[in-house]
């Protein structure tokens, strides 16, 4: 195979950052091809659970019937790790889920085929979700799919609490009074995940954000007020994070009924149907802050490594996946919106209690993604889990620093 190298100082900072976040797990590898087979396929995803890992396996397998060629599907621990591992080992996967935070920092090192703009269905997808994976005004690679976030409600605690739908929360001050009132025994009203993937959007709610077009204002005055908001909750008692509630993310502590909301993506009706069937639930938008609404959309996209010999294979594999037929098995399987525009219709009128994702679409941004940003992030994330003891200027101006110097060096 032949690849274009990712700079040493890229990979190995790629490399490092997914060793410090996991300490076990290992390389892809590349797998012997088949006996009496002329060519297969190893794919790599990060799964959210067992109905996300299930449906990409059965579409693997529909594809193989018709086109004949075998398809491995590993499903990472730790996907970050086992893609810079299997890159910097020259045993990538031939097909790989790639995110919207490590997209930028692998297409800057021509480490990405760029195919998406040969697929028959290029034009079909979002436009927005076509700028999250395009790199010098090149569409890289094809969206798989896309989720913005939602407030969802147990409905049966909801209820026990002698709550409403009038009380649903519509902005910062009626999220902490039915936070408050949920917060019962062993059951918190609020959980989310301690990142800045769950807390930016409380940053956009005040209008603020880590960029104002190539700015960093990161420790501006509306983000401030958006994390002090969010370490009241917790000085409260009325937000816990999903590890202190002996939980692995917010969809766990939902279902096992430690948590009675959560801020989560449509990828949590998947799970809950597959690990808790009998938790009642519905969403809501996000609760708007004092600058408005404001949520995050995520996607990845599905890499193939440039010049991998199997990439015109990979590329006919996902010309299939990304149709909006299989999309929507996707999403009929684990809750995520389709990224073509026409199976997002079709989805939000076969799911209207999905509708609030939708919606949300409308004003949604992506989250800081450019090229070094996600190692930035990631530390700060990990900084997050005390926020409720930290001082939030002085953390925000700690992050101020690292992104300005990131993101300088994005540039040079």
């Amino acid at each position: 195979m032949k690849h274009s190298k990712m700079s040493a100082a890229a990979l190995a900072g790629v490399l490092a950052l997914a060793l410090a976040s996991c300490s076990g797990g290992g390389g892809t590898g590349a797998t012997d091809e088949p006996e009496g087979s002329a060519e297969s396929l190893t794919m790599l995803i990060g799964s959210s659970g067992d109905a996300e890992t299930q449906a990409v396996q059965a579409a693997a397998d529909a594809w193989t019937e018709e086109s004949g060629v075998p398809v491995e599907v590993v499903v990472a621990s730790n996907l970050n790790q086992e893609l810079a591992q299997g890159f910097a080992g020259d045993s990538a996967p031939d097909l790989f889920y790639m995110g919207w935070d490590q997209f930028q920092t692998y297409a800057s090192d021509d480490y990405l085929e760029p195919y998406a703009m040969d697929l028959e269905n290029a034009g079909d997808f979002y436009p927005a979700l076509v700028d999250a994976f395009s790199f010098e005004d090149e569409f890289v690679c094809a969206p798989k799919d896309f989720s913005t976030l939602g407030l969802v409600i147990n409905t049966d605690l909801w209820a026990a609490a002698g709550l409403t739908d009038a009380d649903i929360p519509t902005d910062w001050e009626s999220l902490q009074s039915a936070a408050q009132r949920l917060t019962s025994g062993e059951t918190v009203g609020l959980s989310m995940g301690p990142e800045y993937q769950r807390l930016g959007v409380f940053m956009q709610q005040a209008g603020g954000g880590l960029m104002d077009g190539d700015t960093v204002t990161a420790n501006s005055p509306e983000n401030v007020e958006a994390l002090e908001y969010v370490q009241g909750l917790l000085e409260a008692g009325v937000l816990k994070w999903p590890a202190d509630l002996g939980a692995g993310w917010g969809g766990e502590a939902f279902g096992r009924g430690s948590a009675a909301m959560v801020i989560e993506g449509p990828w949590i009706r998947g799970a809950l149907e597959n690990d808790y069937p009998d938790v009642q639930f519905q969403v809501a938008e996000l609760p708007s802050g004092p600058d408005g609404p404001g949520t995050f959309t995520f996607s990845n996209c599905w890499g193939i490594p440039e010049g991998q010999d199997t990439a015109e294979t990979a590329q006919d594999l996902v010309a299939f996946l990304t149709s909006d037929e299989q999309q929507l098995q996707f999403s009929e399987a684990f809750g995520v919106i389709p990224s073509t525009e026409s199976a997002a219709a079709t989805y939000a009128e076969t799911y209207p209690e999905n509708a609030a994702f939708v919606t949300g679409a409308d004003y949604a941004i992506s989250p800081v993604a450019f090229a070094g940003a996600s190692e930035v992030v990631t530390e700060f994330n990990t900084k997050i889990t005390t926020l409720q003891s930290a001082d939030a200027q002085a953390l925000l101006d700690e992050l101020q620093s690292q992104l300005e110097s990131a993101y300088e060096a994005s540039q040079g």
